[in-house]
């Protein structure tokens, strides 16, 4: 559409006034404790809970010190830590470890650092057994604001940092190649590199346990129709292209941008394609070790569909399994935890970040609701 190219702020506005991608529309809706378990639909054998509520905006979370989930709560600023409970179906007393961080939206723990994904920097806090937090240290500092807002934050199989900026708009041509990309850095945030472009907006990033590469999940652009492009999921190469704006998911030439004929030449290719507008989020695979749920469930990667805007019919607002053998993809996305999507069409929910326990159980964040669901398999 030429007036997005001509007019970026207005199609960010535009944006942030409809979009489920990582926008801040995601984190004004006032919390709600609302749930029923019977309106959840899960594969036989499994059981959800409502394993913490009351939280304002939770995004995406992390394992931190002995087992503890953390989580970053977006509306409040603050990091939030749950120790397990006496049975799955609800945790401990909460703990703030951390607070008056800038729209933290991501975090991952390693080697007793807490790395934070906020909306301009990437922040790292010392965190021990006993959860004491050490003083919030700015590692990046140079990140762009606004746009899609969110910055997912990953320590590589290589040991380097990862980071998923979008972009700033639906589709345009971008000034700064920081945005729609995503940049390595060190460990202590020095001698950041491009390292792959054209993701209109990755946001949830994860290993592959088997093969250790970087896989993402994109948000691809909107405005083409209900079933155009499909998003898509990607495996992070070095220098790799995904053909954002001028080619969507592989193969699609976008209709300003990707006229030349050559337009999709040299672009990467996704490993999966998905329902469009669904706005996949945060994904973590099944941990190899792991023998909670039952076999066909565990060699897979899950990913939490946040949920349409730009569709006639909503699609999205569910939890969805892809299949893998080996680390490779096996077949396509099959719903696992569904029911925020009403018959009316209103919504009740929207899942936005997927982690798993060490023992195999998962974790679904809930940012309209401000719940944190515990999912697991007890025949």
């Amino acid at each position: 559409m030429p007036i997005i190219q001509r007019l970026p702020y207005l199609s960010c506005i535009l944006l942030f006034c409809l979009s489920g991608c990582g926008l801040f529309t995601e984190s004004n809706t006032p919390p709600s404790t609302s749930f029923s378990n019977s309106a959840i639909h899960l594969p036989s054998g499994f059981h959800i809970s409502v394993y913490a509520q009351g939280l304002k905006a939770p995004r995406f979370m992390t394992i931190g010190p002995k087992g503890v989930l953390l989580i970053a709560n977006r509306q409040d600023n603050s990091i939030v830590a749950y120790p397990a409970g006496t049975t799955p179906e609800q945790a401990g007393a909460p703990m703030v470890i951390a607070q008056d961080l800038h729209d933290p939206t991501s975090l991952v723990m390693h080697n007793g650092f807490l790395y934070v994904g906020e909306e301009t920097s990437i922040a790292r806090i010392a965190l021990g057994d006993d959860l004491k937090a050490g003083p919030t240290q700015r590692i990046i500092t140079d990140l762009p604001q606004g746009g899609h807002n969110t910055r997912t934050v990953l320590i590589g199989p290589d040991k380097r940092i990862y980071v998923s900026v979008g972009s700033s708009c639906n589709v345009c041509l971008e000034q700064d190649q920081r945005r729609a990309a995503v940049w390595v850095y060190n460990l202590d945030g020095s001698q950041g590199r491009l390292f792959a472009k054209g993701l209109r907006n990755a946001v949830g990033m994860a290993i592959n346990p088997w093969t250790q590469r970087i896989w993402v999940d994109v948000n691809e652009r909107d405005l083409m129709g209900n079933d155009i492009p499909p998003e898509s999921v990607r495996e992070l190469t070095d220098q790799a292209d995904a053909g954002w704006p001028r080619c969507h998911a592989g193969d699609i030439h976008d209709p300003e941008f990707g006229q030349a004929p050559d337009a999709c030449q040299g672009v990467q290719q996704p490993l999966v394609k998905m329902q469009a507008h669904s706005a996949p989020l945060g994904m973590d695979f099944y941990p190899m070790q792991a023998t909670q749920f039952p076999t066909q469930y565990r060699e897979s990667l899950y990913i939490a569909f946040h949920g349409s805007w730009n569709r006639t019919a909503p699609t999205g607002y569910k939890v969805v399994r892809i299949p893998l053998h080996n680390g490779q993809v096996a077949g396509p996305p099959e719903d696992f935890l569904s029911g925020w999507l009403n018959s009316d069409d209103t919504v009740s929910g929207r899942p936005v970040g997927i982690t798993f326990a060490p023992d195999g159980t998962l974790f679904v964040s809930d940012d309209k609701n401000g719940n944190i669901y515990h999912v697991w398999y007890k025949a």
